[in-house]
């Protein structure tokens, strides 16, 4: 069988691991590139950087990786589309719910495959937290937080916190428990001269009732990301910057230090850190793409799944200009889902 020919546009910051990954994937030949901005990173490696998605389709490629800013995803993603080539969309899936709903019905309405790159659903960290998660490890979950904190990034220019790295911690957290947001409220903070929020503080509720708390910025001096499960049985931490996960269970052994028992509620058990696998998340996206292109049965994120984290995104945004106001979401996510809102569980 002859390997799939990729394409490639946007050769930026992300734009360049994907050249990499996508040139060496059993299975599939990188054959264009394109950025009308040119090669500044010199990823092409020999190929001809083309200036638009038309010439990309032009070279007869089966299927894109998009890794354009945001505001471009809607044109090109429709124009793959509509000429029958499969495509993964980097995160966010567009800048607006209605955009990515406009993505999402073109790629149905051509019979394409297409998926949004959430790379944080591949880290070994949280692949492992879902398993045991689902294996019922914690018992009934309780609260889900996130950390995600860091220095500014200059490349990006078209959007907030909010669509740029929140959407990382909305898409895992409903992915992880299997269950969509229910409402979301926020506080923003704009420091950085530009117009959007670089600093957001989200509490939500899931739709199973776990109790969730996102703090996301590009303020920080320290990078940090963290996802902490609380439930029945303890609490499990997953770093995804080093793909570590472990476990700090309830404690079955009294407190004899009455000073020190008198603070520490919950008792302390056992911390187990747990000796995993780690492949590159971004080489599993990658493969789990085309085996989904080739038929196979994988695990994607689907542009349904995509567009619910935009509406979600969006609701955090409001609230936010709101001064907090809380937000439910299930009439959000099926006014633009439809009646049928299974995409927004991840």
């Amino acid at each position: 069988m002859a390997n799939l020919r990729a394409g490639l546009i946007g050769l930026g910051m992300m734009g360049r691991h994907h050249a990499r990954v996508l040139g060496s994937l059993e299975g599939v030949d990188l054959v264009a590139v394109a950025d009308p901005g040119g090669d500044k990173h010199g990823v092409a490696n020999g190929l001809p950087v083309h200036e638009n998605v038309e010439q990309l389709i032009a070279a007869g490629i089966d299927y894109c990786m998009v890794a354009v800013p945001t505001q471009y995803h809607t044109e090109i993603a429709k124009a793959l589309a509509e000429a029958g080539v499969h495509a993964m969309i980097e995160k966010p899936l567009a800048g607006s719910s209605s955009e990515a709903a406009e993505i999402a019905k073109a790629f149905e309405a051509a019979g394409v495959i297409g998926a949004v790159g959430h790379i944080e659903r591949y880290n070994p960290a949280l692949q492992a937290l879902r398993v045991r998660l689902e294996n019922g490890e914690l018992g009934d979950i309780y609260q889900i937080t996130t950390r995600r904190q860091g220095p500014f990034p200059a490349r990006i220019a078209d959007v907030g916190v909010v669509l740029d790295l929140a959407t990382h911690d909305i898409d895992l957290t409903a992915w992880v428990t299997q269950s969509p947001f229910a409402s979301v409220s926020a506080q923003s903070a704009h420091k950085s001269g530009r117009q959007y929020e670089d600093l957001i503080a989200v509490t939500g509720k899931l739709q199973d009732g776990t109790v969730t708390s996102h703090l996301v910025n590009w303020l920080s001096p320290m990078k940090e990301r963290l996802t902490v499960v609380t439930g029945e049985r303890g609490a499990f931490i997953a770093d995804t910057l080093t793909a570590d996960l472990s476990f700090h269970a309830n404690g079955t052994v009294q407190t004899a230090w009455d000073d020190v028992a008198h603070f520490r509620g919950v008792s302390e058990g056992d911390m187990i850190r747990y000796a995993i696998a780690k492949p590159e998340p971004l080489k599993a996206e990658h493969e789990a793409f085309r085996d989904a292109i080739l038929g196979k049965e994988t695990d994607i994120v689907t542009l349904q799944q995509g567009l619910a984290t935009v509406v979600v995104a969006e609701a955090v945004i409001q609230s936010a200009a709101e001064d907090g106001k809380s937000v439910a979401l299930t009439d959000a996510v099926n006014g633009v889902l439809g009646t049928d809102n299974a995409g927004a569980a991840q």
